[in-house]
């Protein structure tokens, strides 16, 4: 019994009621303490959002675990039970707390590093790695609860030396069946860490155009452009070649091709396709080339080159640029529209009179048309991170910390 205010009251219902009463006046103070902090710093609001309840969980059970650890009477072979649950309650709300605070740091960490900017490729590297962390972490400690939990149990660990004395054979057929889900484990872990692939990368694969939505240490989600995921194993990545249009950063270029008949005009072409790009904001600037690159099987290949920011500005921009010429060669150049041509002669009594040296018609100038590596000096620019040497270290001129060559 316990003198409450002059009251002779039992212990045990005292004792918890004091332990609920506490755990809630110690949860109430923290709030509290925190929501003053977070009306000047956000960390503090977001610690609060994600650790609020297991924060009050492991502080309840532990002290109930206190309260009927120290007055709840029962037998003996009750008592190991009872200590059990409670031990392992309290071991599964401080897993659930760390867990938290791992979301914690990964939220507060990611948060320095702004994937909605132009250039966001270490942004997205960063946050990419952190999901990662944060998942082997998760997993480590969780395992490291479900045994603290396992060798919490009466006589676990006389039941666990003889389990690892007769592991051996089972590790080996484990590893065996699971070899390509711990294949697919490293390989998740190597493309975080290894910088070929982040969240938010523009890649093709398959076939189909997409965007990585999530990367797993078993398997990486693609989000197709119109709506679909692709779940692809991780290993996929490590052993098939894909293309990632962002693996540097989110500028690229595009190609619209045209097939038009002989009697289309290049540079009026040229001239409209400059004047449609200068009127969008989806083109940015850097290069805008029409060139002839082709002229076999009665068409001629008229190819435009536009750049943009990124991939779907880049198909906006491609699907604008495309519109505007077919309007224009169907308004101002309708003779360029593709033709199948049919041509029946008669095949002449005398033979044709060739015209004499002194008739011919005086040479046609020869059109500068600008290209994608040359004609400016953004062209050169462009031409030099394809024909620059690389550079070799002459060792007359090597510093002295150099060692000599043998």
């Amino acid at each position: 019994m316990i003198e409450v205010f002059g009251l002779s009251l039992p212990a045990f219902p005292v004792a918890v009621v004091a332990a609920i009463v506490l755990a809630l006046a110690v949860t109430a103070i923290a709030a509290f303490a925190f929501r003053m902090v977070g009306k000047r710093k956000s960390w503090a609001r977001v610690l609060v959002k994600l650790i609020r309840v297991p924060f009050r969980m492991t502080v309840l059970i532990g002290a109930l675990w206190l309260a009927v650890a120290g007055y709840l009477d029962v037998p003996e072979d009750w008592d190991a039970t009872v200590g059990f649950v409670f031990r392992a309650l309290f071991i599964g709300s401080a897993t659930w707390l760390l867990c938290a605070l791992l979301y914690y740091a990964e939220e507060i960490t990611a948060n320095k590093y702004r994937i909605d900017v132009r250039d966001n490729r270490v942004a997205r590297r960063v946050r990419t790695q952190l999901r990662m962390l944060r998942r082997i972490g998760v997993v480590i400690i969780i395992i490291c609860a479900i045994g603290t939990v396992l060798l919490s149990i009466p006589g676990a660990a006389t039941v666990g030396a003889s389990l690892f004395a007769s592991a051996g054979l089972l590790s080996v057929v484990a590893g065996l069946a699971a070899q390509s889900t711990l294949a697919n484990i490293f390989a998740g872990m190597q493309l975080a860490f290894n910088n070929a692939l982040r969240v938010d990368d523009v890649v093709i694969v398959e076939g189909e155009w997409g965007k990585i939505e999530e990367i797993t240490l078993t398997y990486i989600v693609v989000h197709i452009w119109d709506d679909r995921r692709m779940v692809l194993p991780s290993t996929y990545f490590t052993t098939t070649p894909f293309q990632n249009w962002t693996r540097h950063n989110s500028e690229l270029l595009g190609q619209i091709d045209f097939d038009l008949d002989w009697r289309v005009n290049p540079a009026a072409m040229r001239d409209e396709l400059n004047r449609v790009v200068a009127q969008t904001d989806l083109w940015d600037g850097r290069a805008v080339v029409l060139q002839v690159t082709d002229a076999v099987g009665g068409f001629v290949r008229v190819r435009v080159l536009v750049t943009a920011q990124d991939a779907p500005t880049l198909f906006d921009l491609r699907c604008f640029v495309r519109e505007n010429l077919i309007d224009w060669v169907n308004a101002e150049n309708p003779d360029a529209l593709p033709l199948n041509r049919v041509e029946v002669r008669q095949q002449p009594d005398t033979p044709p009179v060739r015209p004499s040296s002194h008739s011919r018609k005086p040479a046609r100038p020869v059109i500068e048309a600008p290209g994608l590596f040359s004609g400016d000096e953004g062209g050169k620019e462009r031409a030099q991170h394809f024909t620059e040497s690389i550079t070799v270290q002459d060792w007359e001129d090597a510093p002295e910390t150099l060692p000599a060559p043998r």
